[in-house]
């Protein structure tokens, strides 16, 4: 099962991919909901590169490291990567409205197929907000 998620982000490109792929900006917008956070993450940007995130609950019930490897990395438009025995692809284009971003990846099978897709639309949507506030402060 392929789910997408998407947003569109009124900021230049370079600056939508830089704040995608920047472990600081990853350790700020990379929540789904209030009560998680990104305490660390990493990100070698090439093919072949390994990416990881660690996700914890803030009252340290649970955490888990989301990881993978870079399979196609073409700058300000495509990441194609691997994680945990599935695929995913993040595009970015540029539009009248600002730059699109879709994700694509392989659902798994432990959860409903629209939980999934919620939460990876608010983080997603984290990252939109995230890129916006990152540029009204420079």
């Amino acid at each position: 099962m392929k789910i997408t998620v998407s947003t569109v982000v009124a900021a230049p490109i370079a600056d939508v991919w830089r704040v995608y792929t920047t472990p600081a900006d990853i350790m700020v917008w990379n929540t789904a909901t209030p009560d998680w956070h990104t305490t660390a993450a990493s990100v070698d940007l090439r093919v072949g590169g390994k990416f990881s995130s660690r996700m914890e609950a803030k009252d340290g019930s649970f955490g888990f490291d989301f990881e993978g490897e870079y399979t196609k990395v073409v700058p300000h438009q495509r990441l194609e990567y691997t994680f945990g025995g599935r695929e995913g692809v993040g595009e970015f284009s540029e539009t009248a409205a600002g730059v699109a971003v879709r994700v694509t990846f392989d659902g798994e099978e432990e959860n409903p197929e629209e939980m999934q897709r919620a939460g990876w639309q608010a983080i997603l949507d984290n990252f939109a907000a995230h890129v916006q506030r990152t540029r009204a402060t420079q």
